[in-house]
């Protein structure tokens, strides 16, 4: 898969009990979107959202016990663009904004600690995105 294809939708962060699950940070509007994803290169399975939380339980094939799951701690979930539904207009994906300029610097990541999206410059800067606007054309990031 092309990497202009891939898409980060999720993040395993740790194992979960003794038989083999883990615990995936979903990117994704909705947890329970995990059901329907299909990977190319990890055979993961959706076993429970947890209630209130962006977190899923999942399995992955051949995965029977706790240090098999935790080896995976940290491991991208990538799926392909086409994969998901079309955009409406003025949605985008996180990763369309790598790149896009901010002043004089560009946009090397998009993190969430807890309290909203923040930009990554490539300056070291991080800046909150909370009323940004993003223009597709020019390539650029403004704030009010």
């Amino acid at each position: 898969m092309a990497e202009s294809n891939k898409i980060l939708v999720g993040k395993i962060v740790g194992a979960q009990g003794l038989r083999g699950e883990i615990r995936v940070h979903t990117y994704t509007e909705s947890p329970a979107d995990f059901r329907d994803l299909k990977f190319a290169d990890i055979d993961l399975q959706f076993v429970r959202a947890l209630p209130n939380s962006p977190v899923i339980i999942a399995k992955v094939n051949g995965v029977n016990d706790r240090n098999a799951a935790d080896s995976l701690r940290g491991t991208e979930l990538f799926i392909g663009r086409d994969a998901l539904p079309a955009l409406l207009d003025g949605e985008f994906y996180y990763t369309d904004l790598i790149g896009m300029k901010v002043g004089d610097n560009k946009v090397v990541d998009i993190h969430n600690f807890g309290a909203g999206d923040i930009l990554e410059l490539e300056n070291g800067e991080m800046i909150s995105f909370a009323d940004a606007k993003v223009d597709f054309g020019k390539k650029t990031i403004t704030f009010k």
